[in-house]
């Protein structure tokens, strides 16, 4: 393989906005992807797949480069060339690889593999607690499997086409797909490619979601007819799959606290024919109470670590603190109190997030259930889902039942 300076370049431009500029990946990559027109797909996906390596296993190559934050420009050459001299890639003379130690790149990594937290590349507050909630052998395989590249999964969009003719349609834009046992609507690419630029996706017969987040909405047994809540809808791919289950009959309300993701989520209804979907700002807490004890269903797909989703942000490893932990648990027993409130006299309530932690999992479920607001639900049914057992990614569903 021939490296060429402009995608090493970019490379090192979109790990400069990751981590001295604190840009999510995925909008990293899309900013850089679009500094030359000209590359094709093949250069596109050298530059966003070297991006994602580099954040996914940044500890073991910083510790093998011998670099720390805050890196400079040249900190991220050698990151580079961590990467590139264990993928046997050959590196060119330029002045920004020169003295690179090639023997002892490869001997520190042998050296450094041993150690879990540099051989799953994973910081030391995350490891403690992966270790505490399920002990060495379950969390070594959980933490491998969320270092392996995500596979492309679509969602079948039943409101236009079926899973046969999604697959005939890709297959011949060139696309092959395969059906996943257990999804029913689910295809999985054979090998990645840009599905956004497809006729068939440009039509709305499908969206990417991944096969795990494609178990969240079937769990809530909506049916034609029924008045549903998406309570923390955001840009609404399970509004979107929840508006297919109920055929576009009845009511599917859409809530969240950000307008620009509603807009996003109205847009893609249109795409997707999804003409029961309505959006409601969040912009008080009238907007809750107004809809107390009137819906049969309601999903709270709350705000989470998203330590399950490691294998296509592998960069929330980086970004979250413990901090943000205490956070984000404080606000999902908020949302459970509040939210709950919402659910008909024998409805239905979903709690789901794309964690595999205890502390916002089960353990929020076992809390709410024991506080006033719970007494009026009982757990149906919950799901823990594993990256290392599905292959997908790691969630947590619990359905509850109200009296």
């Amino acid at each position: 393989m021939r490296l060429h300076r402009n995608l090493v370049f970019a490379v090192v431009d979109g790990l400069q906005l990751i981590f001295n500029e604190g840009v999510y990946a995925s909008k990293a990559v899309e900013q850089t992807l679009k500094i030359d027109k000209r590359w094709g797909s093949r250069d596109r996906g050298f530059i966003a797949e070297t991006i994602y390596d580099i954040v996914r296993w940044k500890r073991l190559y910083a510790e093998i480069a011998e670099v720390k934050e805050p890196y400079s420009r040249a900190n991220f050459f050698r990151l580079f060339s961590v990467w590139a001299v264990l993928r046997g890639i050959p590196l060119p003379n330029w002045k920004q690889l020169e003295d690179t130690p090639t023997r002892r790149i490869k001997g520190r990594f042998d050296e450094l593999s041993k150690l879990r937290k540099y051989r799953e590349s994973i910081p030391d507050w995350i490891d403690d607690l992966g270790l505490k909630a399920f002990g060495e052998k379950f969390w070594e395989k959980e933490l491998n499997a969320l270092n392996q590249l995500a596979p492309v999964v679509l969602r079948t969009n039943t409101l236009k086409t079926s899973v046969p003719y999604l697959r005939q349609r890709l297959e011949e834009e060139g696309i092959p797909t395969d059906p996943i046992s257990g999804y029913p609507h689910a295809l999985v690419l054979r090998e990645r490619t840009n599905v956004f630029t497809t006729q068939a996706f440009k039509d709305g017969w499908f969206e990417v979601q991944d096969a795990s987040s494609q178990l969240v909405a079937p769990m809530l047994d909506v049916a034609a007819g029924l008045r549903v809540v998406d309570a923390c809808a955001g840009a609404g791919g399970k509004s979107l799959h929840l508006a297919a289950l109920m055929e576009n009959k009845g009511q599917l309300i859409a809530l969240d606290i950000y307008q620009k993701k509603l807009h996003e989520l109205k847009r893609r209804a249109r795409r997707n024919g999804a003409h029961n979907l309505e959006t409601r700002l969040i912009d008080s807490s009238k907007v809750i109470k107004k809809l107390h004890q009137k819906a049969d269903r309601v999903l709270i797909d709350a705000p989470c670590s998203g330590l399950g989703v490691l294998k296509r942000n592998p960069d929330t490893k980086w970004k979250l603190q413990p901090e943000d932990l205490e956070k984000l648990t404080t606000t999902q027993r908020e949302l459970l109190k509040d939210y709950s409130k919402m659910v008909k006299p024998k409805g239905k309530l979903v709690y789901a997030t794309c964690s595999v932690l205890p502390q916002e999992n089960d353990q929020q479920i076992k809390n709410f259930l024991d506080s006033e607001e719970g007494r009026l639900f009982s757990l149906t049914e919950e799901r823990h889902i594993y990256a290392h057992k599905s292959g997908y990614d790691g969630f947590y569903i619990a359905l509850l039942q109200r009296d």
